[in-house]
């Protein structure tokens, strides 16, 4: 079906619930409205080459419905749907994403009632796609596998037990043979051996990574008589007199932490000792490893100054030795350290990110910096903290601001870690201020499910560039990125056989800070059958359109005009971002 058939702009999001139920909270279309709502799922956040799908919608649709199974714009097979569980088994090609759609014909149009993202990966560091946990209070298996669920919806592979250790020196408590089942952790909450059991078990049946959290170089108070030894620590002096602190507030926290040198190798041995006894009781996949950023001009115990990026590169190095079969990955405060860490053993690149980098064009340089840092074979993940001011109380996400952080990121082939129990909003990750309305939740399941149908044009090879793209018509402005206010920023990839066009809409927007502080981004000018044109010398055969904001990302194949030039086409409408594919 045509877009131009109907403006789709009004159609941003075929309400879906965390779990893909669909309904409309924007003004009426011209399209008549699906026969009925279906909430949609599968039963693991990636599958192995070969594997079984099984999906689950929530009641019957009419016997004239059917699903299509889709990879790029073309369909791979196309079923009548029957009942309200079926399998399907993925091709044998690895590291592939698919999107599956469910529709109908209604009074002559095609009417899609759901459609989710299907990744195909043997690893999960291809595509990652990384959320969190924050809290394990006593919590029963029901209360775990609803938490999982919501992140298996989301297609999260790889999750992130932020500050469940018993303390950073010594993150098992009790032993081994003998383990506490209930422990403080540093801000005094308490944690239930259980609970942290029952979400890695949860976890892993959704095909999910589970790293266990912990600073590279962090010791409490009572590290002394734990065996920690002076002469390990970062000093502020040459005469070891001052040790390195990082203070926290006492009436929260239950001790400072003091810093150490993560280039010393008794340091290291100690620290992978204790993390090794610590996998002997939980079945963490391996380790995330956090610091703490510059920390300017520090010593170790012989009044030697210590390069903490090459101390880093040297603890990622060890950490791998000692437990060769875990996965490591670890923060790059602010890109700190990140050269030296991106050619270490880690699993992707991660880069938490700060002030001065508060653009959206920051977010994609820091993408492209990564990508040149591993020579290209390392993904990124960006924690990036939305709506930071408005998370010091309860509220809401401003929804058009994350739409428009998470555009950025993925269309520039980057992930954002931003789901967990709830959104993430401060680097406290227990902090639960600011909750989703329902666009936005309905939002984030229509991006992580294009990130995931379209990871081979998103995030797997090929070259970041600028196509030359025009608008013959004056509807929109158009400019090639860095984004503009009042403009549309065009961005692409070239993969050889097809280039990718992204379009990010900036008009009408009223910051180009990614952040939103404050919670006043406003929604992009929507835009309806704008005329574009395209500078290519080759041949093109196909030109297509999906877009996370309309259709539930369902790809469209559009009309063209080639000239010796390039081509030309009718863009049926833009809210946020639109992704065309051009085929040669």
């Amino acid at each position: 079906m045509k877009r131009s058939a109907f403006i789709y702009l009004l159609i941003i999001f075929s309400v879906l619930s965390s779990s893909c139920s669909k309904g409309n909270n924007n003004p009426p279309s011209p399209l008549p409205p699906p026969v009925t709502s279906v909430k949609i799922s599968t039963d693991k956040a990636s599958y192995l080459p070969g594997g079984i799908v099984t999906f689950n919608i929530d009641h019957t649709l009419p016997a004239t419905a059917k699903v299509q199974y889709r990879h790029f714009s073309d369909i791979l097979a196309e079923n009548t749907l029957t009942g309200t569980s079926w399998q399907w088994q993925v091709p044998d090609n690895d590291y592939t994403g698919y999107m599956v759609d469910i529709y109908d014909l209604v009074n002559g149009q095609k009417v899609i009632y759901a459609s989710i993202g299907v990744d195909v990966s043997s690893d999960w560091s291809r595509f990652p796609r990384y959320g969190f946990l924050s809290s394990y209070p006593k919590m029963t298996t029901d209360a775990i596998n609803f938490v999982i669920d919501g992140l298996n919806r989301y297609h999260i592979n790889g999750i992130q037990f932020y500050d469940w250790e018993y303390e950073h020196h010594h993150p098992l408590a009790g032993t081994p043979d003998n383990p506490d089942s209930v422990w403080q952790e540093i801000a005094r909450r308490d944690v239930y051996l259980s609970t942290v059991q029952g979400y890695i078990k949860a976890a892993h049946a959704c095909n999910m990574k589970a790293m266990s959290y912990n600073l590279a170089y962090g010791a409490l108070s009572d590290a002394e008589a734990e065996g920690v030894s002076d002469t390990w620590y970062l000093y502020t002096d040459q005469n070891h007199v001052n040790k390195k602190v990082f203070k926290l507030d006492p009436s929260m926290f239950k001790s400072y932490i003091w810093l150490l040198d993560p280039s010393n190798p008794a340091w290291q041995q100690y620290i992978a000792d204790r993390t090794n006894d610590m996998y002997k009781v939980f079945d963490f996949d391996g380790y995330h490893i956090d610091q703490l950023g510059d920390q300017g001009t520090v010593y170790n115990y012989s009044g030697q100054q210590v390069n903490l990026p090459s101390g880093f590169e040297s603890f990622i190095k060890a950490m791998k030795t000692y437990s060769p079969d875990k996965s490591l990955v670890m923060n790059a405060v602010n890109q700190f350290g990140q050269q030296n860490i991106a050619v270490s053993p880690v699993d992707f690149l991660y880069t938490e990110v700060w002030a001065p980098n508060e653009g959206y064009q920051d977010l994609a340089t820091i993408i492209e910096n990564n990508n040149t840092y591993s020579n290209n074979t390392k993904k990124t993940v960006l924690t990036a903290y939305m709506d930071y001011n408005l998370a010091n109380n309860p509220g809401y996400f401003n929804t058009p601001g994350v739409i428009m952080t998470d555009a950025v990121i993925f269309a520039f082939g980057g992930d954002h870690l931003e789901m967990g129990e709830h959104m993430l909003g401060k680097e406290y990750f227990p902090n639960n201020n600011l909750q989703m309305k329902g666009d936005l939740r309905d939002a984030m399941v229509h991006y992580y499910d294009f990130m995931v149908a379209y990871e081979n044009l998103l995030r797997d090879g090929g070259t970041i560039n600028n196509p030359v793209v025009a608008c013959t018509d004056g509807k929109i402005s158009v400019n090639q990125w860095p984004p503009r206010l009042g403009s549309v920023a065009v961005t692409g990839r070239d993969l050889g056989n097809r280039q990718v066009i992204h379009l990010l809409n900036y008009a009408g927007a009223n910051s180009l800070e990614w952040r939103d502080t404050n919670g006043t981004q406003t929604t992009p000018q929507a835009f309806a059958d704008v005329k574009l044109s395209f500078q290519t010398s080759k041949t093109v055969k196909k030109v297509w359109i999906a877009s996370p904001d309309y259709q539930d990302g369902v790809p469209q194949i559009l009309d063209f005009t080639q000239t010796p030039g390039g081509i030309s086409f009718t863009l049926p409408g833009l809210q946020y971002w639109d992704m065309v594919v051009v085929e040669y």
